[in-house]
């Protein structure tokens, strides 16, 4: 099975735990079979593979997540970067052409592609191999996936299939109505659009060939932002007219929002948490340094990180993405390739942050033109190069970086740093590591 999972996401709406870099599907939230505290993108991860341990899985997503991914996952799936944010058509255009020209994948195999945020069981991953399935028999250009839906929801497109079978042609596309109508929908049979379908790869190459000018996938990078922003539905599926639908009948939650993944995270709260008995249907997650404590809380959803605090009723919590985008600045925690920063404390010409650098990881050489930096080891050990010159570093050591000096690290057990920067201009990912 080849599978593309699109990763995007602005970080907004499960703030204070996610922000630009942090998206929702990296926060752990969740615990795998042995009871450990896993992401939404590795349990996908772990539940594709228990279905089809030879899934061939690809991510598309921004420059600011690839990082995160090779953290969790490591290299155990191929990333196809997008430059900038193009919408879904152009992501899985681009997605096709590196399996196509990069990858050697033949145009004759089915490709799915599925959202990577969706909290379901492993029945959802052998519905898509399903898909695959179907889409390889060529009685469909595209075939898709609806969800049978539960209740008349307002936040989701609607599939209007021709009949009631568990594979039909689709009559018609809806967009997102208002409640009484989406009752008349499901009167009809309509399911929910989760944006999940396969085709076979040569289709999607075509398409993208006949609405880009493009000769490989060297040649749709360089021009990716360049692109028209237009969703796969708009582009493609709602112009196709030889298009089937599958439905899913299973467990099925887009955890968009704080309502809904408190509904399914693994522990009432997390972190350090004291909770009186008297807090009702309440989920908190600390991932600060110091106690939290709640009292009387009811149908409430309360989150503590480096990049703020949020106190709210459930139900409203669904309503914070404007307040967010005023609130939000600077991204005070993130995942890298090599470990994680988090910002302590930042003053006027000065930042100090906390680095922990993973065992046999590195983070690449680099320079800042605007400050110095002092690294300071509070655990572990490992090497660190400045100017071309190696030295050894261990707990209670201190590097000391000029401004225009090339410097890396790498780590011979798990390390801790804590970095002090001062100058002119200030970055907490100037240690990042895009390259994959």
């Amino acid at each position: 099975m080849n599978i593309i999972l699109l990763s995007g996401g602005s970080g907004k709406r499960l703030w204070p735990l996610s922000n630009d870099i942090r998206s929702k599907q990296f926060i752990k939230l969740f615990k795998d079979e042995q009871g450990e505290y896993e992401s939404m993108v590795q349990r996908v991860y772990r539940q594709i593979t228990a279905v089809d341990p030879d899934a061939n899985i690809t991510i598309a997503t921004s420059v600011r997540q690839a990082s995160a991914i090779r953290n969790q996952i490591g290299d155990k799936v191929d990333i196809c970067i997008e430059t900038c944010r193009r919408d879904t058509f152009p992501a899985i255009a681009l997605a096709t052409a590196y399996l196509y020209y990069e990858k050697g994948v033949s145009p004759e195999e089915s490709v799915a592609v599925c959202p990577v945020d969706p909290y379901v069981e492993n029945t959802y991953y052998e519905g898509v191999k399903s898909l695959c399935e179907l889409s390889s028999r060529g009685k469909s250009s595209l075939v898709l996936m609806g969800i049978e839906p539960t209740y008349p929801s307002e936040k989701y497109g609607y599939i209007i299939p021709e009949n009631s079978e568990q594979v039909s042609f689709v009559k018609e596309f809806r967009e997102k109505p208002d409640t009484e109508t989406a009752k008349k929908y499901i009167s009809k049979g309509a399911l929910w659009n989760a944006g999940v379908f396969a085709f076979k790869l040569g289709y999607l190459i075509e398409k993208a060939h006949s609405m880009i000018e493009f000769s490989d996938f060297n040649d749709l990078f360089s021009k990716y932002e360049t692109l028209t922003k237009i969703s796969f539905d708009y582009a493609v599926a709602e112009k196709e007219k030889s298009i089937s639908v599958m439905r899913y009948s299973g467990d099925w939650k887009d955890v968009g929002t704080w309502n809904m993944m408190a509904e399914v995270m693994a522990d009432p709260f997390k972190g350090n948490v004291t909770m009186d008995e008297t807090c009702v249907n309440t989920q908190v997650v600390n991932e600060l340094d110091i106690p939290l404590l709640c009292m009387g809380c009811k149908d409430m959803v309360i989150a503590a990180s480096s990049d703020g605090i949020l106190v709210s009723d459930k139900e409203r919590s669904g309503y914070m993405k404007p307040f967010v985008e005023k609130i939000s600045g600077h991204v005070h925690f993130a995942e890298e390739s090599w470990g994680t920063y988090k910002v302590v404390d930042i003053q006027p010409g000065a930042m100090t942050l906390k680095i922990s650098l993973d065992s046999g990881r590195t983070i690449n050489r680099h320079s800042h033109n605007l400050h110095r930096e002092v690294w300071t080891v509070i655990s572990g050990s490992g090497k660190a190069v400045i100017d071309g010159k190696e030295r050894m570093v261990s707990v209670g050591e201190t590097v000391e970086i000029p401004e225009n000096t090339v410097h890396g690290f790498f780590a011979d057990t798990d390390m801790t740093f804590v970095v002090v920067q001062v100058g002119e201009e200030l970055s907490s990912s100037d240690e990042s590591d895009f390259q994959i």
